[in-house]
């Protein structure tokens, strides 16, 4: 029998820490009783509701897409702005992307209903790195790449300070044009191109190429594939030795 909070994660409608949150507001009931113990199991006959509507467990699926130029990562958009679930396959509309790139970069999104694993791979507390290919207009210094460890300060969305840090390896250098490998721990919009806007550049291209230890490998651009459970177990160890860290 599986704890309350784990069955409403294995729906997909959010993560284990999220249903705790769900519970203990009393918006959670089994068989139409509210529950707001967080140690209760559900059997296999209860059924289970979350905010009046009935939830059950769905089959778990993950996807590496190759998402190209031109399309936000989002479900719906009020400027009409055409979005990945334009061009993903009908059967994927419920699939939830893990982070997002914004409209203008390219490269590796995994796309899962698992609330549970997008929770642990996008809070800000577990860490989980993302790689990037970079190219700029102008010559990258070591200077610059030691600024970016060091910390820039940023503007997010809302107008509010945060200090946005990258690990940055030069892989081509020339007056006119650098290309750099950037790895981030930190998810704020648009972070890349804000810190390069602060050094004095210009991003020109901006690729996702890993995000854990997922990679782009055998993807074509626009192109989705399904991870084989082999893979999937490897991402959840991975994600499972880096929360321990992090403990």
């Amino acid at each position: 029998m599986p704890r309350l909070n784990k069955y409403i994660a294995s729906t997909g409608i959010c993560s284990r820490r999220k249903a705790d949150d769900l519970i203990t507001d009393g918006k959670v009931s089994v068989n139409g009783k509210v529950i707001t113990e967080l140690g209760f199991y559900v059997r296999e006959k209860d059924k289970v509701s979350v905010e009046g509507k009935i939830v059950r467990p769905q089959k778990l699926e993950y996807y590496r897409f190759y998402k190209p130029a031109g399309y936000i990562t989002t479900a719906d958009d009020e400027k009409g702005r055409k979005t990945i679930y334009d061009i993903l396959p009908p059967e994927l509309s419920n699939m939830k992307p893990v982070g997002r790139l914004d409209k203008d970069s390219t490269g590796l999104l995994i796309l899962t209903n698992d609330g549970e694993l997008i929770n642990q791979m996008t809070h800000p507390s577990v860490k989980v790195p993302k790689t990037y290919f970079v190219t700029i207009n102008g010559r990258f210094t070591e200077e610059n790449a030691k600024t970016m460890f060091e910390g820039i300060e940023i503007l997010t969305d809302t107008n509010e300070k945060k200090i946005a840090y990258a690990e940055a390896f030069p892989i081509e250098v020339s007056n006119k044009k650098s290309v750099i490998q950037v790895i981030l721990y930190q998810g704020i919009n648009r972070q890349i191109r804000k810190m390069f806007a602060k050094l004095g550049f210009e991003v020109e291209v901006l690729k996702r190429v890993q995000h854990a230890m997922i990679t782009l490998e055998g993807l074509k651009k626009g192109q989705v594939k399904v991870m084989k459970p082999k893979l999937v177990k490897q991402l959840q160890a991975y994600l499972s030795k880096i929360l321990k860290e992090n403990a």
